[in-house]
Parts: structure tokens; C-alpha cells; sequence
């Protein structure tokens, strides 16, 4: 239990209708109750729990700074687990920063980022999945993150890791009963038994692994690289996906000679667009080092858009270079089909081809349709989004059981000795508990629930 007491202001810095701002802790309802006054004879530790009550919040020179409505939340029916209270005031800047500091000045602390998810995880209330959940739920892009988000949040991913956990406390036990009976050899059938459960384990660990990308897509977007010779149509095509002007579209090639990135959804799917500079030599240093960029983000993209010229002939383009990775999508989007089109574009061609212009806007909804269909069609939309929501610090925990769980069966094979086996038993079922926060550490917390915004 936390001895101090925190207060943070919890809605973005700005104007708006309503400020809220959270006080949490042992003393939360004393701190508030100096700060809110309510009428004569009235006190806050009076009032109702999970209703909301109008007082007045005074500066300590008893000047009035806002009159607010006040809900407190007993402990450990609240969000942190903790007594909490919630003061609604009026949403300027400053008078929410002046109620803040009304609260401090009654004894309370400013919350560090993350801190009112952080007490909620260490008194029970969230596990560590849950609790990434809820930035993961701020920060979604499109409806597919939402939905995923939401689904962690509901504890989805911690019951899968949960049930690995069960199987892997299983084996150890096994195995650690032969370790306190060494006269009892395992026999054929147990080791096959044995066996049979560690892969069983080890085939849990490889389906979390398989949605890593799919994680990151749906938390990052879907890595988009435009790319294709000067004055295709790039940054009209980003333009016309983004629904508004956020790259200048010239005449005059080499116009783009830097990236340009923008966030935009397409049939719920994030998709992380990029503008590059376009492909071809040049002696401009400058311009030779956005098409140098223009390569990077080709080779790192996990969707490809290709956009060439409708009244040129597909030869007179020049192919770009293969993939390294094999999970990368490509299209060819065949632009400027108000101008005319070449007959050669009409023919069936290796690459799936799309036909839009840029111009009238014909052929936008079928590209979008078509890139939601090849990506989020199979793997985000198959899986549930517990499945498709592991982070990276999920991903390393779970590489680090599954090189656990390799060795164990190995040793296990072997015929070595059921101590061996029982050390890398261990070692995978200490890392997968990480991913939950059952084997937590300081730095883990620390560097978790730093990227948190404050007030959350």
C-alpha cells in the first residue's frame, strides 16, 4: 500500500468544456475535502460513494478558483484500488493547473506519468497486459487497434499466458517430483508424456509469437511506402487517401525530397503513409539523398504502392527492387487514368494492379478496399484481438521462454539428468510470467508505465 497520496490533472492540456483531475491514496478524501469545500455542516467523507456533489474549491488564501462537482470512490471498488476522488471543473488551462495546485498545497503530490495504472497493477486490479492496454486504447489509430485494445484490456492475452503458465507449472512439478525421488528413473512413457506436454507448451509460445507483426500493425499502422519515378502521382496519391492536401503535388520533378508521413484509416485499418522522393539518378546531393530515403522506406514497408504512369507502357518503368522481406505487400497502382490509358496496362501483369486517378478520385475506394482485403482480410481480422495484440516486450519475453522450452526438450531427449530439464522449465516459466507481471522487476515497471501520459 502507498503511504503518499496523488493528484494529477487527467484531460489534455487546452480549452475545452471540462477539466477533470484524479487524487488518489490513503489520504485522497482528507486532501480533497480541504481543498473542495462543501456547504456549512456538509463534509465530503459524508457524502455518497460513485455520486457526484457540487462544492467550491478555494486557494489557500480562501479565494474562490472554480465551482466543481465531486465524486469519491472507496477503496478497493476504484480504478487504482486506492480511495479516490475525481474533481470536475471548468476545462481552461489555468484554472485546472490552479486547482492542482490547491490539492498539492493540501498535501498531496503530482503523479508521475502512468502512476494511478501503475498502483492499480501493483494492488491487484489490472494485470501488466491490461494495464499497456489502456495506453494501447488512447493512442489507437483505427477500429481494428480499438477493438484489439479493448480486448487485452478485457484480459484476453493474460488468460492465454495464464494457461501457458498453468501447463509449464505443471511440468516443473512433474519433473521436479522425480528430482526429490531419485531412485525412480522416468520411464519411456512418462518421458514421451512429458514430452507431448512440453510441446504442447512450445506450440502455445509460437502461436503468441505469430502475432507479433500483426501487434505492431495494428499499434503502429501498417508501414505504407509510396513509391515510383518523379511525377506519377505519389503525393497526389497520398493526398487523395488522406482526404486532404498534406503533400504539395508540382509539375516539376523532384519536387518531393524528403519523406512525408501521414496517419490515415482505410475500412478501420491504420495505415502509416509515406511519401518519398521519386526513384531515378540524380546529381542534386540533396535530392540523392531523398531518393536514398525513398529506398530505405521501400525496403522497410510492410505494404508497397507502387504508382506508375497509365500512359506509359509497364516496360518504360523501372522494376523495383525484390523484397527482402516475404510478408511485404506490393501493388502496382496504375495512376492518371482520366489522361488516357497505354493498352499494355489493360493486359494481366505479375503484380496486382489497381487503376485510379488521383484527379476525379476514381479507383480510391477499390485500392482501399483491395489493401484491406490483402492485409487485414487474413491475419488481423482472423485473429482475435488478444491474439493479434503482443507488443515487443511481450515478443522478447516469449522468445526468451521459447529458447527455454528448445533446451528443455532437448535435455530432455537426451536421457540428462531431471535437474537440467527442471533449470530450463524455470527459466521459460519465469519469462512467460513477465509478460503478466508476475515476476516483475523495479526497471520493468519503471520503463513500462513511463510512456503513460500523466493522469492515467
Amino acid at each position: 500500500m502507498n503511504a503518499d497520496t496523488i493528484a494529477a490533472i487527467a484531460t489534455p492540456p487546452g480549452e475545452g468544456a471540462v477539466a477533470l483531475l484524479r487524487v488518489s491514496g490513503p489520504e485522497a478524501v482528507a486532501i480533497a475535502a480541504r481543498a473542495c469545500h462543501r456547504p456549512a455542516g456538509r463534509t465530503l467523507a459524508g457524502t455518497e460513494a460513485r455520486r457526484a456533489y457540487r462544492a467550491t474549491v478555494r486557494d489557500v488564501d480562501g479565494a474562490t478558483l472554480d465551482e466543481v462537482l465531486v465524486t469519491r470512490f472507496v477503496s478497493p471498488a476504484s480504478y487504482t484500488g486506492e480511495d479516490v476522488v475525481e474533481i470536475s471543473g471548468h476545462g481552461g488551462p489555468l484554472v485546472a493547473r490552479r486547482i492542482l495546485e490547491a490539492i498539492v498545497s493540501a498535501g498531496a503530490r503530482v503523479a508521475g506519468p502512468g502512476e494511478f495504472t501503475q498502483r492499480a497493477f501493483l494492488n491487484g486490479k489490472l494485470d501488466l497486459t491490461q494495464a499497456e492496454a489502456v495506453m494501447d486504447l488512447i493512442r489507437a489509430h483505427s477500429d481494428l487497434a480499438l477493438r484489439a485494445a479493448n480486448e487485452q484490456l478485457a484480459g484476453g492475452l493474460g488468460r492465454r499466458i495464464e494457461s501457458l503458465r498453468e501447463n509449464l507449472l505443471n511440468l516443473v512439478a512433474h519433473i521436479e517430483a522425480y528430482i526429490d525421488f531419485p531412485d525412480e528413473d522416468i520411464t519411456p512413457e512418462t518421458g514421451a508424456a512429458l514430452l507431448a506436454r512440453l510441446d504442447d507448451a512450445r506450440a502455445q509460445v509460437a502461436a503468441l509469437l505469430d502475432t507479433a507483426r500483426p501487434g505492431r500493425i495494428l499499434r503502429e499502422g501498417l508501414r505504407t511506402a509510396i513509391v515510383g519515378e518523379p511525377n506519377v502521382g505519389k503525393s497526389s496519391l497520398l493526398n487523395a487517401l488522406a482526404g486532404r492536401d498534406r503533400a504539395i503535388v508540382s509539375a516539376l520533378p523532384g519536387t518531393t525530397r524528403d519523406t512525408i508521413e501521414e496517419f490515415v484509416s482505410v475500412r478501420g485499418l491504420a495505415l502509416r503513409l509515406i511519401d518519398t522522393a521519386g526513384l531515378r539518378e540524380s546529381a542534386d546531393p540533396v535530392e540523392r539523398e531523398g531518393i536514398e530515403r525513398a529506398r530505405r522506406e521501400l525496403a522497410g514497408a510492410d505494404l508497397v504502392l507502387q504508382v506508375v504512369d497509365a500512359s506509359q507502357p509497364p516496360e518504360s518503368t523501372a522494376p523495383l527492387p525484390a523484397a527482402a522481406d516475404a510478408e511485404q505487400v506490393r501493388f502496382v497502382v496504375v495512376n492518371k487514368i482520366d489522361l488516357g490509358m497505354h493498352q499494355a496496362w489493360r493486359e494481366p501483369g505479375e503484380a496486382p494492379r489497381l487503376c485510379v486517378s488521383c484527379v476525379t478520385g476514381s479507383g480510391i475506394d477499390r485500392l482501399g478496399e483491395e489493401i484491406v482485403a490483402r492485409v487485414a482480410g487474413g491475419t488481423l481480422r482472423s485473429s482475435s484481438g488478444a491474439q493479434a495484440a503482443i507488443n515487443v516486450r511481450h515478443r522478447d519475453c516469449l522468445l526468451r521462454a521459447s529458447v527455454s522450452l528448445e533446451r528443455a526438450r532437448e535435455t530432455l531427449l537426451a536421457g540428462e539428468s531431471p535437474e537440467f530439464v527442471a533449470v530450463d522449465l524455470r527459466a521459460a516459466l519465469n519469462a512467460a510470467g513477465e509478460v503478466v507481471g508476475g515476476t516483475e522487476t523495479a526497471d520493468i515497471l519503471d520503463r513500462i508505465f513511463a510512456t503513460f501520459c500523466l493522469g492515467k
